[in-house]
């Protein structure tokens, strides 16, 4: 019996594809990464248990595996790899409310939204919020750590996960954490897995915390020249508060929703930052009136405020249009560089000199309010030149983050597309015991193997 044979006959017969046409449609995430393999075979896992048959399998044989959740991924961390099985966990998507513990229990499978809307009913809120969360996974989710528009003032994904349900490399099923809202027993394993993009253990069951339901809204929408003058407002208002969202948008990055759908958006306008507060009533108007007055002091060419949930949620949806709007530009590649707050206006100024020295385009968005941009080059994928150009831009905006002491991700995760540049920012003690946890948890490498290190 070869080894696939085996594989076909410890799971349901639909779990595993090898059709060349639907294997094709696993092999990429968005980032489109090319150095993406071809495995062997698509398993498409039901719960658990396939999870725990499928890597002891893999184990056995010294087959690589990929999870994969919705393919959302901008990194290439879920890029399949030759010769190895691509576990899709996409059919694992049941999503629990325990309104008692205030908690989401969640398969990897389920949408973001999913659990946004099921929290929804219960009055209860989950407010990690990639502007992908109509079409991510919550254990993509939780593979990057991945943030999104609401993370200034709510935290990112691990400051919600509560336990985990994780199958290690030998094919053991470990439960970490739970319905606690504090718990220091032993070791913090539960947050190791959280960021480790599938390189150490694969989720099937998140246990994830909910707040109450997010208090109404008041939008700030504000114009300015140019990124620079933006950026310095970003850095005036975080010295001040922190609102609820504060979202930026170069010039490159307006026009592009406007061509790809219009929104209303001031196309003369040379940045523009959107920015929320959801505090109670009467804070809430101290805290725009506190942004407006940062925002004109940095030059501004115009504020406008509106308390119209409905208005408000336009310009969120015209910044949650940026990245598919770009995409139709050309091919991208896709950064997700940050720095320090205060040095938001360096990094922004050093994208722009590299958009310059390689003569390529780089729209920028950017969650501003907490350094985190998202550098968007785009590039003729048919043109040798214009790929090597878009090659030594993206490398050169990572070495600027690592310079100004920033990071070269802030949410998508390093994948394949940004470990090169990983021991520049851990340094080599940083990147040794990177690899003592990598081999202590999955000595033969067939998790993921090629993602970040």
């Amino acid at each position: 019996m070869d080894a696939l044979t085996e594989l076909r006959e410890a799971l349901p017969e639909s779990v595993v594809v090898t059709d060349p046409d639907v294997v094709e449609g696993y092999r990429f995430d968005w980032s489109r990464d090319p150095n993406a393999g071809t495995p062997l075979a698509v398993v498409r896992v039901e719960d658990a248990g396939q999870v725990q048959a499928t890597v002891r399998w893999a184990a056995r044989h010294g087959v690589p595996v990929v999870p994969r959740g919705a393919g959302s991924g901008l990194s290439g961390g879920s890029g399949a790899v030759d010769g190895g099985i691509v576990l899709s966990l996409e059919r694992m998507s049941t999503v629990e409310i325990d309104t008692e513990c205030q908690v989401a229990v969640v398969e990897p499978g389920a949408f973001n939204r999913d659990v946004k809307v099921a929290a929804a009913e219960h009055g209860l809120w989950y407010p990690p919020d990639p502007s992908s969360y109509e079409i991510c996974s919550i254990g993509g989710n939780i593979a990057t750590n991945a943030g999104g528009l609401c993370c200034v003032k709510y935290g990112v994904t691990t400051d919600y996960v509560l336990g985990l349900d994780v199958v290690l490399a030998d094919g053991t099923l470990v439960t970490l954490g739970g319905k606690r809202i504090k718990d220091v027993a032993g070791l913090s394993l539960l947050k190791l897995f959280v960021g480790s993009e599938g390189t150490l253990g694969i989720v099937t069951r998140a246990i994830l915390r909910l707040v109450p339901a997010q208090s109404a809204r008041s939008t700030m929408v504000a114009t300015f020249p140019d990124v620079d003058a933006a950026a310095r407002a970003v850095v005036a208002v975080r010295r001040e508060l922190r609102p609820s969202m504060l979202e930026l948008m170069d010039q490159a990055s307006i026009n592009a929703v406007e061509d790809f759908r219009t929104m209303g958006l001031d196309r003369t306008a040379g940045a523009l930052l959107l920015a929320q507060s959801d505090a109670p009533a009467g804070a809430r108007g101290e805290e725009v009136a506190t942004m407006q007055a940062a925002c004109t002091a940095s030059g501004a060419t115009d504020v406008f405020v509106t308390d119209d949930p409905d208005e408000g949620e336009m310009f969120v949806e015209a910044r949650r249009q940026a990245f598919p709007a770009i995409g139709a530009r050309g091919t991208l590649m896709l950064e997700d560089v940050g720095a320090p707050i205060p040095l938001l206006p360096d990094l922004l100024a050093a994208i722009t000199a590299i958009a310059v020295e390689h003569d390529i385009e780089i729209p920028v968005v950017a969650h501003a309010g907490d350094g985190n941009t998202h550098p968007i080059i785009v590039f003729d994928e048919k043109d040798p030149d214009s790929t090597q150009r878009a090659a030594e831009a993206f490398a050169a905006v990572m070495a600027a983050a690592i310079k100004l002491g920033g990071t070269i991700t802030g949410e998508h995760g390093v994948g394949t597309t940004k470990k090169s540049a990983l021991p520049d920012q851990l340094g080599p003690d940083v990147m040794e015991l990177t690899r003592r946890v990598k081999t202590a948890l999955d000595p033969d490498g067939i998790l993921n193997p090629g993602t970040i290190l």
